[in-house]
Order: C-alpha cells, then structure tokens, then sequence
C-alpha cells in the first residue's frame, strides 16, 4: 500500500517560513514527479510546485516563484517545501501527490495517482 504523509504545518504570521515534507511509503510505480498542490477556502486546488523523481528539474507556480523551494531525498524518500516570504494568500491545506507528468500537464491533478492527506498552512496578517 503507497502512503503519503504531509507534516510541517501550522501557524505563521506574514513574512514568515514553513517548511513542510512529504514522506514516502510503499511501492509507487508508474509515477516520474511529485507536486505540491494546495486548497484554499472557497477555492480550487492548485498546483504550486514539483519536482521530477528522475532528474533534478523543479517547477514552480508564478505565484510562489522566488519565494518556495522544492527539494527531494531520494533515499528517505521525502520531498520538502521550503516556503518563505509567507502572504495571507499562501493559506490552505497543502497536498502532496505522485504522479506521472509532463512539463504541460504538471497542474493537472487527474495525473496524479497517489495523494497524501494534506496538512494545514495558516498565515496571518
């Protein structure tokens, strides 16, 4: 059984950092990247970075370009999400997810198979 568990959320006032990671568990087959998405309130789930599993290729979302970082650890099978420069904006559960992608469809959550359970980012004012 493949499992993923986000940690690392919580509280933050705006300007801060979080750091959260994703943790890997069981056999994943079929997948080459592992996103970060994240839902707001009232909104969609978005996509807002990832980085393939089989090279050092990251992407990100405009809106968190130069303010996150992704990183993997292939042999503890973890991802991290360094976010700085936190905004009220940047609130919601934040999901990670493994799936099999390419450049142009990165953002689209039906590529990905498998999903963690999500943990929570507040950022106040």
């Amino acid at each position: 059984q493949v499992l993923l568990v986000e940690s690392g959320g919580g509280s933050v006032q705006a300007g801060g950092s979080l750091r959260l990671s994703c943790k890997a568990s069981g056999r994943i087959a079929n997948t080459n990247f592992v996103g970060w998405f994240r839902q707001a309130p009232g909104k969609e789930r978005e996509v807002v970075a990832g980085a393939y599993t089989t090279n050092s290729m990251t992407l990100y979302a405009d809106s968190v370009k130069g303010r996150f970082t992704i990183s993997r650890d292939s042999a503890a099978y973890t991802v991290s999400l360094q976010m700085n420069s936190l905004e009220p904006e940047d609130s919601g559960i934040y999901y990670c997810a493994a799936g099999l992608v390419t450049r142009g469809t990165w953002s689209r959550e039906e590529k990905y198979k498998y999903w963690g359970q999500g943990t929570q980012v507040t950022v106040s004012s």
